[in-house]
């Protein structure tokens, strides 16, 4: 009888695609809800019963900071759990928390939803760099973390534009209900179309933990590696994301467009961060595809480093919204390369330098660490000089990180 032949490096290829893409539906489809927030928290909060802008700075980060405990807890589940059933529970907990945002009305009751929020995003985010990891390789990683990265957007254009537009129309509580009726359709796909498998290795223990901290931690790819995780996601998970709205509102107000036609601030929003994850399904893999190449990942991160600082310390300029407007897509375009090129390095190094699964984990808890500081960052400096000053504060940390990538040599870990 003979064997069966081994899978070739086509299907291999094939089967590394379809899972990126599975993956990254299910995660849209749970992320639409948490992304709408972010639209229209800002600026309906009196009506979800909070009492102080404050609070939505907190709220907009509390997911965030749960999720730093919850790294290690989930990684460990995840050596006990298949991929799918993680994706499923993840799935059914995100869905919970966004129709929970339709009906919440004290702050209380607003931090035990984001807290299950970011129970359910940890479970995506883990199990999705696990399972990517482990199906790609150096030549492909960067076009796979780009495919993903890109996919996973759709569900925040359908956040931000659907969130904007129907918060202006119908109010918060309909659309919160609704998006959260929406985030069940992913139970079937997650179920169906999420293969088992993708266990991390249990064998990582105590001993590793000690080992990567103790040693890893020393080399300068995984030091580059986590900063830029870190700072990163504060400036655009954090800083960008928690204050566009307002930054809209401040510097451009309600849009017209012509007679009586007028767009609202959070609609305007909505439809400026939704171009982003628009494009972002073509634009993450050529961003991904191009760091592949023999040069490495440095080249195209010090650009898109460089560009985004830049385009960022203008917005907080007094500009006409003809030259404004442009500015904050530019930041945009610098902040899809940024997430993929980080995301795609971070797994070069894990791969690199052993105990993959321990690396990506920490490189996740780091990357929580920023976006959880940037929307209390953001509505802090806002109090005490403007939300002007928060991006001002964004630029110059990303301009901090060049230096990093200049001395990047490719073939290094990281790329």
């Amino acid at each position: 009888m003979n064997a069966t032949p081994p899978p070739s490096p086509r299907d291999d290829e094939r089967a590394a695609r379809r899972l990126a893409r599975d993956m990254a539906l299910v995660t849209a489809f749970c992320l639409a809800g948490d992304t709408m927030l972010y639209i229209a928290l800002p600026l309906f909060w009196q009506g979800c019963g909070l009492t102080a802008l404050w609070q939505v700075g907190v709220l907009l980060a509390v997911n965030r900071l749960v999720r730093l405990p919850l790294n290690p807890l989930v990684r460990l589940l995840y050596t006990r759990i298949d991929q799918r059933t993680g994706m499923s529970l993840a799935v059914l907990l995100a869905a919970a928390a966004t129709l929970g945002y339709g009906l919440a009305q004290s702050f209380l009751s607003w931090l035990l939803l984001r807290c299950l929020w970011g129970l359910a995003w940890t479970l995506l985010r883990l199990g999705s760099l696990f399972a990517l990891v482990a199906a790609s390789r150096p030549d492909n990683r960067g076009f796979l973390m780009g495919r993903y990265n890109g996919l996973v957007r759709l569900g925040s254009l359908a956040g931000m534009v659907g969130g904007g537009l129907l918060a202006d129309l119908l109010g918060f509580s309909a659309v919160a209900l609704l998006f959260g009726s929406l985030t069940l359709a992913a139970l079937p796909a997650a179920l169906c179309r999420i293969p088992r498998g993708g266990r991390p290795d249990s064998s990582q223990g105590q001993a590793a933990t000690t080992l990567l901290v103790r040693q890893h931690l020393r080399l300068p790819s995984m030091r580059r590696i986590f900063a830029t995780g870190l700072i990163v996601a504060l400036v655009f998970q954090g800083i960008y994301a928690a204050s566009l709205s307002r930054m809209v509102a401040l510097h451009v107000g309600d849009l017209v467009l012509g007679g009586a036609l007028v767009l609202g601030c959070a609609t305007l929003a909505g439809t400026l961060q939704a171009l982003r994850w628009l494009w972002e399904p073509w634009l993450a893999p050529w961003f991904g595809r191009l760091s592949d190449g023999p040069r490495g990942r440095g080249p195209v991160l010090c650009a898109c480093l460089g560009g985004g600082a830049c385009a960022l310390g203008l917005v907080a300029l007094p500009l006409p919204a003809p030259l404004w407007l442009p500015l904050l897509l530019c930041s945009q375009l610098c902040a899809t390369g940024l997430s993929t090129l980080a995301d795609a390095a971070a797994s070069d190094t894990a791969e690199e330098h052993g105990h993959p699964t321990l690396t990506l984990a920490s490189y996740a808890f780091i990357v929580d660490c920023g976006a959880a500081i940037g929307p209390v960052l953001a509505y802090s400096l806002q109090d005490l000089w403007s939300m002007d000053a928060a991006y001002v504060a964004a630029a110059a940390l990303l301009l901090c990180l060049l230096p990093l990538w200049k001395r990047a040599r490719p073939g290094s870990a990281g790329r």
